[in-house]
C-alpha cells in the first residue's frame, strides 16, 4: 500500500509536543481530517503506546495544531486544536492546549505567516477551540523564532528563549460563563467542587475531601483506580451540570490543596514557601506529569474569586488574603493596583514537575467576577520538519 506524504512540524510546545499543519494540507474538516491525525498520530492503539506513529502514549504527547488564514478580524492565524485519544478512534476538539499555543507564535512566524521583526514579535492566534484570541509575544532572531534563552520551564530540560501569551478575556471559552453553574462552589456527587471555565472548562476539588494530601506522584494517582474511578463520575456529573456535552477531553479535573512540602519529580525539594497552592491535573483520565496549562490559567482565575475552593487554598497576609496584597506599594494615596496582569502578583502553582507562576487578572461587573486576560510564560522548539507518511 502506498502511503501519502503530508507536510507538517513536529514541535515541542511548554510541556507538551505536537504535530502543526497548514489547514490546506488537511482535508477539510470532519472524518476524512480526522483519518489523518489519527493515522499520523498512531491512534487507535489497545496498547496505550502509539508505536505506529508519532503519539508518546499519554495526552501530552498525542495532540495535533492545525493553522489557517485568520477569521478574526484582528488576527495574524486562524489556530485549531486537536486531541487525539491514545486507545479510541477519536480526535476532540472540545478544548485548546495552552502549551501547543505556545507553538503557534513560532510556527506562524517560520512559516512566514506573519513578518519577523528581531528583538520580539506579536502574534495574534484566534483559537477556534474556544473562539479567544490569544496574543504571542514571541523572541525573534536574525528572522527566526529564537530558541535560545535563560527561561527555565519546570517539566522541560534546559532552558530557552521565553514566550509570553497573554489570553483575552478567558472567561467562558467552552460554556459561555466564568461560573458555568452560577455558583463559587458547588455539591456534586456528595462532594464541594468550584466548576469555572476560564481557558477551558475545569472541576476543582479539595485534596482532603478525596482523602488526599496534594503532594501525591501522578504514578500513585493512576495506581488509585478506585480513585481514578471517582474522579471521572465527579467530572462527568459536573459536566452534565455546567451544560457540557460529553466529552473526554473537558471539563478537566484537579485536586488543590494548601501549600505543602513535597518532592517534585526529579527529586527536587519544595518547600511550602516556595509556591501559593497545590494542585494535581487528570488530563484523559491520567494525572498530568506536570499541569495542562489552560487548567492552570483556569486555576489562576478561581485563585481570584472569593468562595471557590482554589481561592480558600490561597495563604493570607494578615487578615487579607495574599491577592490582595499589591506587587509594589502605591505610589500615592489612592493609587490602585495596576491592570496589567504581569505587574500583579502570580499565583504560584506548585506542580509534579515543579512550579509555575501565572498571573490573572479578574475584575468585578455588576456583581459578577470577568476574567480580562491571563499571562503565562513558556517555551517552544521546532524539533522537525517534512512530511508525515499516512496510509
Amino acid at each position: 500500500m502506498t502511503q501519502k506524504r503530508i507536510p507538517a512540524v513536529y514541535m515541542r510546545g511548554g510541556t507538551s509536543r505536537c504535530l502543526v499543519f497548514h489547514a490546506r494540507d488537511l482535508p477539510a474538516p470532519g472524518p476524512a481530517r480526522d483519518a489523518v491525525l489519527l493515522a499520523a498520530i498512531g491512534s487507535p492503539d489497545p496498547n496505550g503506546r502509539q508505536l505506529d506513529g508519532l503519539g508518546g502514549g499519554i495526552s501530552s504527547l498525542s495532540k495535533a495544531c492545525i493553522i489557517g488564514p485568520p477569521s478574526l478580524p484582528g488576527a495574524d492565524v486562524d489556530y485549531t486544536f486537536a486531541q487525539v485519544e491514545v486507545r479510541k478512534a477519536f480526535v476532540d476538539y472540545a478544548g485548546n492546549c495552552g502549551n501547543c499555543s505556545s507553538s503557534v507564535g513560532p510556527f506562524a512566524i517560520d512559516e512566514g505567516l506573519v513578518p519577523a521583526r528581531d528583538g520580539e514579535t506579536i502574534v495574534r492566534i484566534h483559537n477556534t477551540n474556544t473562539k479567544k484570541l490569544i496574543v504571542a509575544h514571541v523572541p525573534v532572531a536574525h528572522g527566526e523564532a529564537a530558541v535560545a534563552g535563560d527561561f527555565e520551564l519546570a517539566g522541560v530540560a534546559g532552558r530557552g528563549a521565553r514566550i509570553a501569551l497573554d489570553f483575552v478575556e478567558p472567561g467562558g471559552a467552552g460554556t459561555g460563563r466564568l461560573l458555568p453553574t452560577g455558583h463559587a462552589r458547588d455539591v456534586i456527587a456528595g462532594v464541594e467542587v468550584s466548576c469555572v471555565d476560564a481557558t477551558n472548562a475545569v472541576v476543582f476539588v479539595r485534596a482532603r475531601d478525596l482523602g488526599l494530601t496534594g503532594t501525591e506522584t501522578p504514578q500513585a494517582v493512576d495506581g488509585d483506580h478506585d480513585l481514578s474511578a471517582r474522579l471521572e463520575k465527579l467530572r462527568v456529573e459536573a459536566a452534565a451540570r455546567m451544560g457540557m456535552a460529553e466529552s473526554a477531553a473537558v471539563p478537566k479535573i484537579a485536586f488543590v490543596a494548601p501549600a505543602a512540602d513535597y518532592t517534585a519529580l526529579d527529586g527536587v525539594r519544595y518547600g511550602a514557601r516556595d509556591f501559593d497552592v497545590l494542585g494535581r491535573a487528570i488530563s484523559m483520565g491520567n494525572c498530568h506529569r506536570a499541569f495542562p496549562l489552560t487548567v492552570a490559567m483556569c486555576l489562576a482565575v478561581a485563585a481570584h474569586i472569593p468562595g471557590t475552593v482554589v481561592h480558600e487554598c490561597l495563604p493570607t497576609i494578615g487578615a487579607g488574603n495574599l491577592l490582595d496584597q499589591p506587587t509594589h506599594a502605591p505610589a500615592r494615596a489612592g493609587a490602585t493596583r495596576s491592570n496589567n496582569p504581569r505587574d500583579n502578583n502570580p499565583i504560584r502553582l506548585g506542580h509534579p514537575s515543579g512550579t509555575l507562576p501565572i498571573a490573572a487578572h479578574v475584575t468585578t461587573t455588576g456583581g459578577e467576577p470577568k476574567a480580562e486576560t491571563v499571562t503565562v510564560y513558556r517555551t517552544a522548539r521546532r524539533l522537525m520538519e517534512g512530511f508525515v507518511r499516512v496510509p
